[in-house]
């Protein structure tokens, strides 16, 4: 009889914890950050993770949002390379494979540092 009851008690505890972590869940979600950590840039040659936070951040490579998003004004939000870059060049808009391999190809040539093979960004 007395392991019932200890088992009601233990039950009712635990029920007790779920709807407190239900209840703080809800109250205090994770916010989104302002800026991507990373982002995942789809391709057929295989995708790529881009670790936007170490390139962005002045703890890591300190690149100004310019630098990629040439075409952001100041106070604007950037926006994503394949809102202007399509799959194909189009009006002489690099098509998205060629604007980001000039772009990150031609910066880890002139630091001597990062990927420069398919394979070391491309997974397969």
């Amino acid at each position: 009889m007395e392991i019932k009851a200890e088992r009601k008690v233990a039950y009712f505890i635990a029920i007790i914890f779920f709807f407190i972590g239900v209840i703080c869940y809800a109250a205090f979600p994770i916010k989104k950050p302002e800026e991507p950590i990373r982002i995942m840039l789809t391709s057929t040659a295989g995708n790529v993770l881009f670790d936007h936070k170490e390139h962005a951040s002045e703890d890591g490579y300190g690149i100004e949002c310019l630098e990629c998003h040439h075409t952001m004004e100041e106070g604007d939000t950037p926006e994503a390379c394949g809102e202007c870059h399509e799959a194909e060049e189009e009006d002489g808009i690099l098509k998205k494979s060629d604007a980001f391999h000039g772009k990150c190809k031609i910066c880890h040539e002139d630091e001597g540092s990062g990927p420069l093979k398919c394979a070391e960004c491309h997974a397969m």
